[in-house]
């Protein structure tokens, strides 16, 4: 029994005090992976332009005062009051935490007397000492499944909340189509609003759980340590390990900037495969394949660069990582698990018997073990506290876009410029939203409005001109000449650098694109909308009367075709595009606008259809612009806006005369 039990002591002894020592450091070798499979999965999220340039700076992801600040913020929106449920699943995780950190003591303690009762051969003791551990199992069991619910919960709430949040200022007005067109900040938005939402609510969540636990787990650890072994082998460890972690948060600080990079040139990779799918027509008409995998290619290689750079960064600091964390820890854990043992004056364990001192020992172990453990995940949030960082900038960044967005400010870091130093400084001194927007019924009236781009390039420098509803205008001029400008300052899309406009509100004002859109949803979706089915029951409007619509632009037979009102259908695909702008033209009759912006969308009908079109407008009310080149539309306006491409315009009436210079 006394070989054996010398035996089991050497072999138990070493184990622990080695396991204890080296706790940090295999937990860091671990853990190493585990930043780096941001993106390993394919799933990092960058937009290319994210980090926008302000004040000669770009923004950098640290764990600094404007971290804490950006957090705080944020967190304001994902916790909005003391009693919600996002409050009540912190303290459910709280509660959790600390019932784990007790089970765990207890496992402990337990798992020790089952393993002396085995050495000391007694029976008793170890059936005694089992059957707890069976009675306490399922309690333990539901102490972790608890503790599951609630962090999983937590981060659906909080990706609920930050959701609801960021797409209540994205989806407000035509800010949706300014972060893309007006603002050019942020490039790939959509990747942002989905990937990284989630990513950031699930980061802030496991780094609540990653230092609460640890905290918990020092506290009690250290607690029960100094009682057993004394106050300076926990002190001397907690000091070494807390010196090594800062030593090696310092050395990792690039991690979060590489990570960023990372994550950027995933964004660019997906961004030019996701380019390809959407434009293969277009591509394959060209026979294009050659020049986008040159493109596609040029990106991946970026990617691999930086991946490569960041592997072997992570290969050094393995190396240092070893020595620091591992090795040096080892040393430190025999010095402190051996000193109370060894030390002649520890009259404690001089007087107490081989089992008494193997039983201490071995539990000693097993709690520097854990307390070693802890630390380590403590050192480790600090990595993650980066890595949080990098995703805390991002979400910051579009918020502070769609705010200035909202209140009508934009930044494009990108301005063209133009050739003549004249041009250039009219170009400058353009202050966007500076014009004078007043909303009134049945006109349309520009007075003194440059039209510029949002870049600031002057198309046309006073534009002036007045339409009355029941006046029909069409609007010509080549390509490039400022046609569809014209109407995305009508439609407040884009900012009025001067100037008064008069315009009816924004509902009654109607475009009907060449490319008209067909949403997801019925076929009654595609006539009525924006609207729903409810808009439609309070407008009055029967679905005989959509029908009815359906058959002044000879599309009734689709009603039949395709299943009824209640019929879903990728639409976009199952039409044709004459189908799809006479669907158009039945969505205008169905709102009824005061005035309807025609922008090329009856080149796929023909003319009968389109002289019943043009004819029920102006018997129903509905004033037109039209951009067209076709000569048989003249007869259905009566003035035309003539833009030449070079600054110049002409508002006349349309005569007879004027015809032949307008085809």
């Amino acid at each position: 029994m006394a070989a054996f039990s010398k035996h089991l002591t050497g072999r138990s002894g070493a184990a622990a005090a080695a396991a204890a020592a080296a706790a940090l450091g295999v937990y860091l070798l671990k853990q190493r992976g585990h930043c780096s499979t941001l993106n390993n999965r394919g799933e990092g999220s960058a937009e290319p332009h994210l980090n926008s340039v302000k004040d000669g700076k770009k923004d950098k992801a640290a764990v600094d005062k404007v971290f804490v600040s950006r957090i705080y913020q944020i967190l304001k929106i994902l916790v909005p009051r003391m009693f919600c449920k996002e409050s009540g699943y912190l303290l459910l995780i709280a509660a959790m935490l600390v019932a784990r950190t007790y089970c765990d003591v207890w496992m402990i303690h337990n798992g020790t007397m089952i393993e002396s009762a085995i050495i000391g051969r007694s029976t008793k003791a170890f059936k005694a000492y089992l059957f707890k551990f069976i009675a306490v199992m399922p309690f333990i069991s539901l102490v972790n499944s608890s503790l599951k619910l609630g962090l999983n919960e937590l981060k659906l709430r909080f990706r609920v909340r930050l959701t609801k949040h960021l797409y209540s200022h994205y989806l407000r007005g035509f800010t949706f189509y300014k972060v893309s067109n007006v603002d050019n900040r942020i490039a790939n938005p959509d990747q942002l609003l989905t990937q990284d939402v989630e990513r950031f609510c699930n980061s802030v969540v496991d780094l609540y759980s990653n230092i609460s636990k640890p905290l918990l787990d020092i506290i009690i650890y250290i607690f029960k340590l100094t009682t057993a072994i004394g106050a300076l082998g926990p002190v001397s460890m907690l000091s070494y390990l807390l010196l090594s972690g800062l030593f090696l948060t310092r050395l990792r600080r690039p991690i979060g900037k590489m990570t960023v990079t990372e994550q950027k040139f995933e964004g660019e990779y997906r961004y030019v495969n996701s380019r390809l799918i959407t434009n293969s027509e277009e591509i394959a008409f060209y026979n294009g394949s050659k020049r986008e995998m040159k493109t596609i290619h040029d990106t991946f290689h970026k990617l691999v660069e930086h991946l490569n750079r960041f592997i072997c960064f992570r290969f050094s600091m393995g190396i240092v990582d070893s020595i620091v964390a591992k090795y040096i820890a080892l040393v430190v854990g025999y010095l402190v698990v051996s000193r109370p043992f060894l030390d002649p004056s520890n009259t404690r364990h001089l007087n107490s018997s081989h089992s008494e001192r193997l039983e201490d020992y071995y539990q000693s172990g097993r709690m520097l073990l854990s307390l070693a453990q802890a630390l380590g995940r403590i050192v480790l949030a600090g990595r993650e506290m980066t890595r949080l960082s990098g995703f805390t900038t991002r979400i910051t960044e579009i918020q502070e876009v769609l705010k200035e967005l909202n209140s009508g400010r934009y930044e494009r870091t990108m301005i063209s410029q133009l050739g003549k130093e004249s041009e250039a400084v009219d170009k400058m001194s353009l202050v966007p939203g500076s014009g004078q927007i007043v909303h009134a019924d049945n006109i349309i009236r520009f007075e003194h409005i440059p039209l510029a781009t949002p870049n600031g390039d002057i198309l046309i420098r006073d534009l002036s001109f007045e339409v009355l509803s029941g006046t029909n205008v069409l609007v010509c001029g080549p390509n490039g000449c400022g046609k569809s400008s014209l109407f995305r300052v009508l439609g407040e899309l884009w900012p009025l650098f001067g100037g008064r406009l008069t315009k009816p509100d924004r509902g009654k004002l109607f475009y009907v694109p060449q490319r008209p859109y067909m949403t997801l949803g019925s076929l009654r979706d595609q006539v009525i909308y924006p609207d729903t089915r409810e808009d439609q029951r309070r407008k009055g409007t029967s679905d005989k009367v959509l029908k009815e619509y359906l058959d002044n632009v000879q599309l009734g037979h689709i009603l039949e075709r395709e299943g009824g009102w209640d019929s879903v259908q990728d639409w976009m695909d199952i039409l044709s595009g004459g189908e799809k702008q006479r669907m158009a033209m039945a969505r205008l009759f169905y709102h009824k606008p005061q005035f309807a912006i025609l922008d090329e969308c009856t080149s796929a009908v023909s003319v009968d259809v389109e002289d019943y079109i043009y004819s029920h407008c102006r018997k129903v009310g509905i004033t037109l612009f039209t951009v067209s080149h076709r000569k048989s539309l003249w007869k259905h306006h009566e003035y035309y806006l003539h833009m030449d491409g070079r600054g110049n315009y002409q508002f006349k009436q349309i005569t007879e005369e004027t015809v032949e210079f307008g085809s």
